[in-house]
């Protein structure tokens, strides 16, 4: 039986007094646990006093009215060398992860680099309602973040960049829509990845040719493709540096012409102002007039066009050209040469001046780097065919290689003289443009060349004007092309050329 605390009046108020002690012991600790975690009081509701620390940039904001001075640091150059530096960055909420209602992640991308800021709630820096509207951010949204550089114990595995930015100041920029066509993690995977995921029981996204095509603006956004362009840009930089310190002279050619540059009926024909012409299928014919110019030594950047129905994966209609053309002195190994050289140089410096870039596109296309040779390998023709005769394929001695002799020369190539990269020279004649010379010892050969990476029928009328250049003085002359495109493709050992074209162009593909 409980004993009457209304007969013990002191019981009664000892007890009362020690309920409100209690009370108010459990009013400090939660304070003191409030205080020491650094979360504010305040709800995500109330006023936010730090409200001017984030938010959407207003229009006027953004129409370039003034000049700050405030300096914005490349997300790819936070390294540790900035801990406890303020930065600020400019790029792609790529991702936002909210850790309850005081911590979030957000995963800033620029350029294929990304860093993982880090918004916690505390007093006079981070409000609540702060952590709440970076987790309402869209995904792709261009957001600026001001913060301090910090260099966490452990490394990071869902960035690029080793250190964190503890968040001080949030703000969107640009806001991209709900929802997006393509997911840029889902778009960034590797087909390695998806297939482990299928033996575990798992079924992750996989974007599709069309669909990446389709949406190519966000396409490009992954870190393969940001790769893939930039060494694509070196190509072309090294192409144009080396020729140019080689004396050669860069020109640019007519792609509205009156007649087929190669031969074929692989044209693009077309009405100009009520006469036929067509669309370039190479600078061929005006780089050689402009070595009947006198220029000597020539080359060329630009679009090349066929009509090709081929639905392969190495053929486009429309790409980018790597022309050359140059006098000869005594034999068409001078060419062979140039290539020899430029190629070798080119390679080299892509392994060198390239590495991060060729880390970004092996991560989600898996090749094994180039192997080739300090002094390129020249390959005779017939000593091709007789290669190939050994390792039992039967190919006609005059005629041109198909796709799948060429890869089988590739590998054969490989296993004997320890190179992906080669030239193969001496073709037949009959298989070559009708501008190409015989050879003197046996004209059913001619001084040709293809160049391999990894494993005449013409109206005369219509190019009266450059057999008229070879009336009144001609040096002996030759060169080579080659379509910047598949140079990317095969050095990187991607399986189809619309990877490497920005905006590919196919018998089926004209937009976007």
């Amino acid at each position: 039986m409980e004993p009457d605390e209304s007969q013990n009046p002191s019981k009664k108020a000892s007890k009362k007094e020690a309920a409100k002690l209690e009370k108010q012991r459990r009013r400090e600790q939660h304070a003191a646990a409030a205080a020491t975690s650094g979360v504010s009081a305040l709800s995500v509701d109330s006023p936010d006093p730090l409200a001017a620390n984030y938010g959407d940039v207003p229009l006027a904001e953004l129409q370039s009215k003034a000049i700050s001075g405030r300096v914005w640091t490349q997300v790819g150059s936070l390294t540790d060398q900035l801990k406890d530096r303020a930065v600020l960055v400019r790029g792609r909420a790529q991702a936002i992860r909210a850790v309850g209602k005081k911590i979030a992640f957000l995963v800033v991308r620029e350029r294929g680099c990304t860093v993982q800021c880090v918004l916690t709630a505390a007093p006079d820096l981070v409000s609540p309602q702060m952590v709440k509207y970076a987790t309402g951010v869209n995904r792709e949204s261009f957001v600026d973040v001001e913060g301090v550089v910090s260099v966490p114990g452990v490394p990071i595995k869902g960035a690029t960049q080793q250190v964190e930015i503890q968040v001080r100041k949030l703000y969107c920029v640009n806001s991209a829509g709900n929802t997006l066509p393509i997911n840029i993690e889902d778009a960034s995977r590797s087909e390695v990845e998806i297939e482990k995921a299928l033996e575990a029981g798992e079924q992750l996204v996989r974007v599709n040719q069309d669909t990446r095509l389709n949406f190519r603006f966000l396409d490009l956004r992954t870190a393969a493709n940001q790769g893939i362009f930039r060494v694509q840009c070196q190509v072309e930089n090294i192409f144009r540096q080396f020729l140019l310190n080689e004396e050669f002279v860069g020109i640019h050619t007519p792609k509205l012409i009156a007649g087929s540059s190669e031969g074929g009926s692989a044209v693009f024909r077309l009405d100009y102002k009520g006469t036929p012409a067509c669309l370039a299928q190479s600078p061929q014919l005006h780089k050689q007039m402009a070595i009947c110019g006198d220029f000597g030594r020539v080359f060329e950047i630009g679009p090349v066009f066929r009509a090709e129905d081929s639905f392969t994966h190495r053929h486009l209609c429309e790409f980018t050209g790597l022309d050359v053309e140059m006098e000869i002195k005594e034999h068409y190994a001078e060419v062979m040469d140039i290539v020899d050289r430029l190629f070798i140089a080119m390679f080299d410096s892509l392994n060198e001046k390239c590495q991060k870039e060729l880390e970004a596109i092996g991560k989600q296309y898996p090749f094994k780097p180039l192997k080739y040779l300090r002094k390129t390998l020249r390959l005779p023709f017939q000593e091709g065919i007789q290669m190939l005769k050994e390792a039992g394929v039967e190919v006609d001695p005059y005629g041109d290689l198909n796709t799948e002799s060429e890869k089988t020369l590739g590998r054969l190539v490989a296993e004997r003289y320890g190179t992906d990269f080669y030239i193969l020279h001496r073709y037949p004649l009959a298989v070559r443009p009708f501008y190409t010379m015989p050879c003197e010892d046996d004209p059913a050969y001619s001084n040709s060349f293809d160049v391999f990476i990894r494993a005449c029928g013409i109206d005369v009328t219509t190019i009266s004007t450059y057999i008229d250049s070879f009336r009144y003085g001609a040096p002996p002359h030759g060169g080579f092309g080659v379509g910047l495109e598949r140079v990317v493709m095969l050095f990187c050992a991607l399986n189809n050329i619309r990877k490497t074209s920005l905006f590919p162009r196919d018998p089926q593909r004209i937009a976007p």
